[in-house]
């Protein structure tokens, strides 16, 4: 259905040394300029549903979610735990390394939507990711992918070093077409202007569970 597999070298990195030594120290910044962030955070507006359940993948000390807008329940998962500690949005934290454990350590359909910020171009095994995130969301419930034209570069996976802004708007909706449990994929240019950092987001909607095996 999408021809042959994304190839392995896709996700090597200049640096491969342990992604734990690289996100030790907290950093306690934002990777985007105030005009992007507000974009991030009128997607979350528009996608997921007040009351609901939201899974921050890759969270950090901050989630960007709309101030005015009450949730059952916020879960950040994420690489340091002082960062995860310090964000007070978070019902629950958990540190995790995706890169070396894709598998997610919640239930079916827990969650009501779910977000990676800035942050999908370090995943070397998105594809698992995203299946497991189409696992843990109800169906229907939108995973929305944000990113910018910044990244530390010695970790980000070499396809995203050798694509262009719309390149990578396909990369993520390859992940989600490869990982066969998502509807729906949109992708969006929400940059907020010329003298602000850009902000891209591919969106998809969960077909919940797992997909058959081919």
């Amino acid at each position: 259905m999408h021809g042959h597999p994304l190839p392995r070298e896709l996700f090597s990195r200049i640096d491969e040394s342990p992604d734990e030594l690289f996100y030790a120290a907290p950093r306690l910044v934002t990777h985007i300029d105030d005009a992007a962030i507000a974009a991030v955070t009128r997607l979350y507006r528009e996608y997921f549903p007040p009351g609901g359940a939201v899974l921050d993948l890759m969270s950090s000390w901050v989630s960007h979610l709309p101030p005015e807008v009450a949730y059952r329940k916020v879960v950040g998962l994420g690489m340091n735990r002082d960062e995860l500690a310090a964000n007070p949005r978070l019902d629950g934290r958990v540190v995790k390394d995706l890169n070396q454990t894709p598998r997610l350590p919640f239930g079916d359909a827990e969650f009501d939507g779910a977000a990676i910020c800035v942050s999908v171009d370090y995943l070397t095994r998105p594809v698992e990711v995203f299946r497991e995130c189409g696992r843990v969301l109800r169906p229907g419930g939108p995973l929305v992918i944000t990113f910018s034209n910044r990244c530390f570069p010695t970790k980000v996976i070499a396809g995203w070093r050798m694509l262009d802004d719309g390149g990578h708007q396909d990369l993520v909706a390859r992940y989600f077409a490869e990982a066969g449990n998502w509807r729906d994929i949109e992708t969006l240019d929400r940059s907020p202007g010329p003298d602000t950092d850009p902000l891209y987001a591919v969106i998809g909607r969960s077909m919940g569970g797992r997909p058959a095996p081919a």
